[in-house]
């Protein structure tokens, strides 16, 4: 990588690029998917942020979409806090289609999109890395973008919205994970649809308010974790890698503890489950640390990490351009410089296969 700007061994897992337009998305799909897409079909349509969903000082210099300028990016991002290496994850949304050829093209078109925009061009120090979107309603289709993109020098994962129809170990996904494992790809789940379309709900019912909606988003991590365990997936894909991205991780000690309490006296029902949970979790599973939790007492969390295993799966992100951005040097209580090294750096560089 080659950049005259100052480096601080930080990658952040959770940057999301917005294109100029939806006309721009519009450019890479062919009929009759084309006339069906637009500024409406591109929102999710609920549960929407009723302030402001993005940080107001990053539109960008001509008034465009925050995150919609590769440059201005970089400059405000980036070279701000001498960021390595981006992780880039575009919102497309597409698992609240009931269509699910409609879902994959839109996919397709926001990967044509990321490419030309962002991964080719505007990215001489290859700063930007990309993740393939795929809809999960349309496993064969999500399969075959995959082994159209895997072999581009800048896709480092694939991604999918983690609101769903069904939590994500059943079988029916199956065929998304073996082209991820064949290629050497994580597969990544990102929150934002559930409850929305033809997703269900991530809790008891519909909640009414952004705030209850956003503050319980990390269920439906947990349940899609839980569901990769019991349904035997490492143990099928045992090259898989999964990464669990703006679902917060204070949960996870807990989680790992029920886990491990369950699978003892229950593993007869589940013999594909022949480890601890918690031994899978630390071999295949990495999380992204925004929104990081922030207690009173600082010391708090870092206790949280030690519980975790922070030092192997938990890896730094901001969340960019969003109104809840984590500053790589306000989000924070200090720590020991091996544990900020593997967060911020080590642990997403690892994963990725980066320098």
């Amino acid at each position: 990588m080659e950049t005259g700007k100052k480096l601080n061994g930080i990658i952040d897992c959770d940057v999301h690029p917005h294109p100029k337009s939806y006309q721009v998305i519009q450019s890479y799909m062919s009929e009759p998917w084309k006339s069906r897409f637009n500024a409406q079909t591109g929102l999710r349509g609920m549960y929407d942020n009723p302030i402001h969903v993005n940080r107001l000082d990053s539109v960008t210099p001509d008034g465009g979409y925050p995150c919609s300028d590769p440059e201005f990016t970089r400059k405000q991002l980036l070279d701000e806090y001498g960021i390595n290496y981006a992780i880039l994850l575009p919102r497309a949304f597409v698992s609240r289609y009931s269509n699910p050829d409609f879902a994959a093209a839109i996919a397709a078109a926001f990967n044509d999109w990321l490419a030309a925009d962002w991964l080719d061009n505007n990215n001489d120090d290859g700063r930007y890395k990309g993740s393939i979107t795929v809809a999960p309603q349309n496993p064969q289709a999500a399969a075959r973008e995959i082994e159209r993109w895997a072999g581009h020098p800048h896709f480092v994962q694939v991604m999918m919205d983690s609101g769903s129809t069904a939590p994500y170990g059943q079988q029916q996904f199956h065929p998304i994970y073996e082209a991820c494992e064949k290629h050497g790809l994580p597969i990544a789940f990102h929150p934002g649809t559930e409850g929305v379309g033809i997703n269900q709900s991530h809790v008891a019912g519909y909640p009414t308010t952004y705030m209850e909606w956003h503050t319980c988003l990390p269920l439906s991590a947990q349940a899609h974790l839980v569901s990769f365990i019991t349904e035997g997936v490492f143990e099928k894909f045992p090259r898989l890698k999964l990464v669990m991205v703006e679902g917060g991780s204070a949960w996870l000690p807990s989680l790992l503890w029920r886990l491990d309490s369950e699978w003892k006296p229950l593993r007869e029902e589940v013999p594909w489950v022949k480890k601890r949970p918690s031994e899978y979790i630390k071999e295949h599973v990495r999380l992204t640390s925004q929104p990081i939790e922030s207690p009173d007492d600082p010391k708090h969390l870092l206790m949280n990490f030690e519980m975790m295993d922070a030092k192997n799966i938990l890896m730094f992100s901001t969340d960019y351009p969003h109104w809840d951005f984590d500053s790589p040097t306000r989000s924070f209580p200090k720590m020991p410089e091996d544990l900020k090294r593997r967060i911020f750096f080590e642990n997403a560089k690892e994963l990725y296969n980066l320098e």
